[in-house]
């Protein structure tokens, strides 16, 4: 969301109003899932009006698609550490931490359950849930492993996709085994550093 961004009557967008209505909107997804949500009750939550909603969002599910980016914005701020001047395991570790879902929003793992849960009835909203809050993740850790792989810091063959995507299924595997996700980044770095490190 830009706040400069001219709304259809040509006068600057209010941040704070695209703000209220994305994170009303955020915890609807959460409480009620995207089926059972509704634009009134959105309004409702915000304390905004409808055509206010409908200057800045065509319909529902362009609201959504924000309200997944602003969550995966928000993570990726919160982040000042430049994982470039890390040394090779911590910036492992590091990376393997900013895939945490619930790293700025406990409840994204319902969230996302929610998203999966929604496949027979609106099959997009995997899609939107895969482009806008899961590949953004696996993107990083991968670049992360690719650099330290150039580095020859690991071995030629890793499978940086494989080994992304195991590092961010550890945290749902954490979650439903009522495991801590605070401990999920040294833990899983320690099981996979020594297999892909060079002798």
């Amino acid at each position: 969301m830009d706040a400069q961004r001219a709304s259809s009557g040509g006068r600057p967008r209010d941040a704070a109003i695209d703000e209220a209505i994305i994170l009303a909107t955020r915890k609807r997804l959460v409480r009620d899932g995207y089926a059972r949500m509704t634009i009134g009750d959105i309004v409702a939550d915000a304390k905004v009006t409808r055509p206010t909603l409908y200057r800045r969002w065509k319909n529902k599910f362009d609201l959504v698609v924000d309200a997944l980016d602003y969550g995966f914005r928000k993570q990726r701020d919160m982040h000042a550490v430049d994982l470039s001047g890390l040394e090779p395991r911590e910036a492992l570790v590091e990376a393997v931490r900013r895939l945490d879902p619930a790293c700025y929003n406990p409840d994204a793992m319902v969230l996302m359950g929610n998203f999966a849960g929604e496949l027979p009835r609106t099959p997009e909203l995997l899609e939107i849930l895969r482009t806008h809050a899961v590949e953004p993740r696996l993107a990083l850790v991968e670049e992360v492993l690719r650099q330290l792989r150039d580095r020859q810091v690991f071995q030629a063959a890793i499978d940086v996709r494989t080994i992304a995507m195991m590092c961010f299924g550890s945290y749902f595997a954490a979650f439903y085994a009522g495991e801590p996700r605070e401990e999920i980044p040294e833990r899983v770095v320690a099981v996979l550093w020594p297999a892909m490190a060079r002798a």
